[in-house]
C-alpha cells in the first residue's frame, strides 16, 4: 500500500535532518528529493505534519525538525539497509576473534560498536539468572569441602564451595555428578535447583549432597552482581553540537542499574529482527529525554526465528519496527515499508562466520525449540537524531557475532 505523500515528505525530512542536523525547509526538500509536487504543496504537507505532531518548527523563520513521534514513525517503517562490506565483516570477525577471554570479547565489542556508530556503546555480560547449565563438576578439595564448578552456555564458569560432613565417597560423587549432569543440561540455575531437589526421593543416600547442590545452584542464579556493563564512546558526546541536550546522558551512564534494567527489558521486547528501539520519553528515564537507545539481545535466540519474507519487511500500522541488515554508520541507507528490502547477508559472503544466517542457535531445552531469550544485551545510546538504520544494523551485527563467540566458548573453543 502506497504511503500518503505527506508521510513520504516526513521520511525525507527525517533523513535530511539526521544528515544535516539543521531545520529542513520546503525549498531544500524540493531541490534534494524528487517528490513530484511544488514547493508550495510541500509546505502544506509540512504544515499538516506539524499539526499531527510529527514535526515542529523551532523558529518562525526556520524549517521543521522531527519530533519524537516523527522519529518513531520513521523507525517503525525502516525496511532497507545496506549490509556490511566483506572487508567490514572480516574486520569485525578479526577484531573479536583476537580476544583472550569472554570479558575481553565483551570489552572489544563495546569499543567496536562505539567506533562504528560514533555513539556510546554498552555491552552487558551474561546474566547468571538467564544462563543455562552445560556441565557440572564436583571436586573434593578437603575431607569436608567440595568445590562445585558449573560451566554455562553463556561462556561463564561459576564456582561455589559446599561443606559436607561426612563427605560422600568418590564413587557417590561420580554417580551423583553423572545424574545431575544428565538431569540439568540446558536448565537455568533456578530450574536446575528444582530438578536436583526432585532427585532426592529416589536417592535417599545422597539427600544431603543433592540439597547442597540445589542451594549452590540457587546462589549462582541469584548472583546478579556478576553481570557487568562494558561501556565505550562516552567521549564522543563531548564533541557534539547538541552537548547541552546530551549532558544529562552523562548522569544516566553513571546509573548503571537503571541502564541495565532499561536495556535488558528493551532487548527482550524486540521486533521480528531482534532489535528494540526506545526514543526519548519512551525510555522512561528523564536523563535520556533527548536520547535514543537501540538494543539487541545476544546468546540464546528463539529456534524458530528466521528472516521474514520481503513482503513482511515493513509495518503499515506502526506496531513495531521492521529492521534488517548490517551496515556501517557511513554507508547505511534506509527505505520505507513496501520497498524492496536488502536482508542481512553478513554471513553469506566470503569471510563469513556461519553458513546459514537463518539457522538459529541450537536449543538446549530438550528439543522443544524454545528458549529463555537472550542471556545479555548489546546496545547503542545516542541523540534522537541518530542514524537509526546504521545504528540498528551495527547493534544487530555485533549481537550476532557475540552470539557466535559465546557458542565457541560453549564448544570449548574459547580461551
Amino acid at each position: 500500500m502506497a504511503q500518503p505523500r505527506r508521510m513520504v515528505v516526513l521520511r525525507a525530512i527525517v533523513e535530511d535532518y539526521i544528515r544535516s542536523q539543521e531545520p529542513i525547509g520546503s525549498a531544500a526538500l524540493t531541490k534534494k528529493h524528487d517528490l513530484g509536487v511544488s514547493s508550495a504543496t510541500i509546505r502544506n504537507d509540512m504544515a499538516s505534519l506539524e499539526e499531527e505532531g510529527y514535526l515542529i518548527q523551532p523558529h518562525t523563520s526556520s524549517g521543521r525538525i522531527p519530533t519524537e513521534k516523527g522519529y518513531r514513525y520513521f523507525v517503525d517503517r525502516l525496511s532497507t539497509v545496506v549490509p556490511l562490506s566483506d572487508a567490514q565483516r572480516k574486520g569485525i570477525a578479526a577484531f573479536l576473534s583476537g580476544s583472550v577471554s569472554l570479558q575481553d570479547t565483551l570489552q572489544r565489542a563495546a569499543r567496536l560498536l562505539s567506533h562504528i556508530t560514533g555513539q556510546v556503546a554498552v555491552v552487558a555480560s551474561p546474566s547468571p539468572a538467564k544462563a543455562k547449565v552445560l556441565r557440572v563438576q564436583i571436586v573434593p578439595v578437603s575431607s569436608t569441602l567440595l568445590l562445585i564448578v558449573v560451566i554455562t552456555d553463556a561462556g561463564n564458569v561459576a564456582q561455589h564451595t559446599l561443606a559436607l560432613s561426612p563427605q560422600p565417597t568418590d564413587i557417590t560423587l561420580a554417580d551423583v555428578g553423572s545424574v545431575v549432569n544428565g538431569a540439568c543440561l540446558g536448565l537455568t540455575f533456578a530450574q536446575a535447583a528444582e530438578r536436583v531437589r526432585s532427585l532426592k526421593s529416589s536417592r535417599r543416600e545422597s539427600v544431603a549432597l543433592l540439597e547442597g547442590l540445589a542451594q549452590v545452584f540457587e546462589a549462582m542464579g541469584d548472583n546478579e552482581r556478576s553481570s557487568e556493563l562494558y561501556m565505550a564512546g562516552a567521549s564522543h558526546l563531548a564533541h557534539r553540537r547538541d552537548i547541552a541536550d546530551m549532558a544529562p546522558l552523562f548522569d544516566a551512564l553513571e546509573e548503571q542499574i537503571v541502564l541495565m534494567k532499561l536495556m535488558s527489558a528493551l532487548s527482550e521486547d524486540t521486533d521480528a529482527y531482534g532489535v528494540g528501539v526506545a526514543i526519548g520519553s519512551e525510555t522512561h528515564t528523564p536523563e535520556l529525554l533527548h536520547a535514543s537507545v537501540v538494543t539487541s539481545g545476544y546468546g540464546n535466540s528463539p529456534a524458530s526465528r528466521t528472516e521474514p519474507a520481503e513482503s513482511d519487511a515493513g509495518h503499515e500500522d506502526g506496531g513495531g519496527s521492521a529492521l534488517g541488515g548490517a551496515a556501517h554508520a557511513n554507508t547505511a541507507q534506509t527505505g520505507m515499508a513496501g520497498e524492496p528490502r536488502i536482508t542481512d547477508d553478513a554471513d553469506a559472503e566470503p569471510g563469513k562466520m556461519d553458513d546459514d544466517d537463518s539457522v538459529a542457535m541450537p536449543s538446549l531445552d530438550g528439543g522443544s525449540g524454545e528458549s529463555s531469550g537472550p542471556v545479555a544485551f548489546v546496545g547503542s545510546i545516542g541523540p534522537t537524531h541518530m542514524d537509526y538504520a546504521a545504528t540498528i544494523a551495527a547493534v544487530r551485527a555485533v549481537a550476532r557475532y557475540l552470539t557466535r563467540a559465546i557458542s565457541s566458548y560453549d564448544d570449548g573453543d574459547g580461551n
